[in-house]
């Protein structure tokens, strides 16, 4: 009888020893994988900031997105009473989805994706309201020929707007000069967009021309900056040209070279809009003053830019003034989260550096001007008074 139950217990030790054993052996490889985790994530990390010239600051994004399964499958290569019958997260497609956003900040499931590296609103979870704003959805901008671009609702001639009061009139012309100093930049990375009532087409997701696109409005905007004195100048090269390996998913990056070679020209630029044209249609894209149409107005803020408050700031001033002057054809400033997509656009470049969503596909030509000759009198006024406060120590000192 002793004899048995020495034997019992010995069988009972062997198996709490054996127990034990799981659980360090658990344990371990847990901590293993968790290091081996981030291992991944970091040189991922590394690898996507040389491909991209950023810096990796999605991983935190791609980390919250990996589902808990995958740890527990990781564990399950040594431990497989772990393993359920659901399917491994260690299948083919799910370890190259991983490996890829991992690489690319582009999830293969999601194909909306591979466009808001390039397209300042697309994804409307990465994007917030900043300021002036109560809109239900960003601004959006396709690229050329994708698929996804919003459905027109209504024809370019029906327009469902409250009338609101005409814009407050401009005040006497005065004599400021910047003496020919260029002091402005307009410029334009997506440099074909078009109009669908200008191109006389029905699609918008093909209102895409070489030569009647956006440009066209940034030289209306250079051209009245310069009648009120304020020196401007405008870069639209065509990157199709320029550029022997063109790929238009590298638009920022061709154009954030463009603003270099600007500033290295026009060293007193002060103030900087990259003009693009939205995509949403026309009833989200214009507003009625005084029975008049013009082309609505919409910030777009990269909050990838390390100091983005600074240009949203700018935007603001900007957004304020169009209130006062004519109110609703500012639809306010939108935020573009640091964690999707390109989320830059060449501000960090300068805090008075704004990207400038001016109209739809459904908008015309001459509602786009109308509305850049606002954007440049109001640009003027912010410009002027920037002046008088910088000259105000000054004046004060010579006192």
């Amino acid at each position: 009888m002793k004899l048995t139950g020495f034997t019992m217990d010995l069988s009972r030790i062997r198996r709490s020893t054996h127990n034990m054993r799981t659980w360090i052996k658990l344990f371990l490889m847990l901590m293993i994988v968790t290091l081996l985790f981030f291992v991944i994530l970091g040189i991922g990390g590394y690898a996507q900031s040389k491909l991209r010239g950023s810096t990796f600051s999605s991983m935190k994004g791609i980390a919250a997105s990996v589902p808990s399964n995958f740890f527990v499958d990781l564990i399950g290569l040594e431990v497989p009473q772990l393993v359920d019958e659901r399917e491994s997260t260690f299948s083919g497609d799910h370890v190259f989805s991983f490996v890829f956003r991992l690489l690319t900040d582009i999830n293969p499931n999601d194909p909306k994706t591979l466009m808001a590296r390039e397209v300042p609103g697309m994804g409307q979870a990465s994007a917030v309201p900043l300021k002036g704003t109560n809109q239900s959805e960003p601004p959006q901008d396709y690229g050329p020929g994708k698929d996804g671009a919003p459905v027109p609702t209504g024809s370019p001639g029906e327009v469902e707007a409250t009338p609101t009061p005409s814009p407050t009139p401009s005040p006497p012309p005065e004599t400021p000069s910047t003496d020919g100093k260029k002091v402005v930049l307009v410029y334009h990375t997506h440099y074909e967009e078009s109009w669908v009532p200008e191109l006389d087409i029905t699609e918008a997701d093909k209102a895409y021309d070489p030569e009647v696109n956006i440009t066209l409005v940034g030289q209306r905007l250079v051209d009245r900056l310069e009648e009120l004195g304020v020196g401007a100048v405008k870069y639209s090269p065509v990157y199709k040209e320029t550029q022997p390996d063109y790929n238009w998913y590298r638009s920022y990056k061709y154009s954030r070279e463009t603003v270099k070679e600007a500033f290295a020209a026009h060293p007193d630029i002060d103030f900087v809009f990259d003009i693009h044209r939205d995509s949403l249609p026309r009833d989200r894209t214009t507003v009625t003053i005084d029975g008049v149409d013009y082309a609505q107005i919409y910030f777009i803020i990269g909050q990838k830019n390390p100091n983005w408050e600074e240009n949203e700031q700018f935007a603001a001033k900007i957004h304020e003034k169009l209130e006062e002057r004519a109110p609703g054809l500012s639809k306010g400033i939108w935020g573009k989260s640091a964690h999707q997509g390109d989320a830059e656009y060449n501000q960090s470049l300068s805090s008075n550096n704004v990207l400038v969503e001016m109209g739809g596909p459904f908008n015309t030509l001459e509602e786009s001007y109308r509305t850049a000759d606002l954007f440049a009198e109001v640009v003027a006024e912010l410009y002027w008074e920037a002046e008088k406060v910088d000259a105000a120590p000054a004046d004060a000192a010579g006192d």
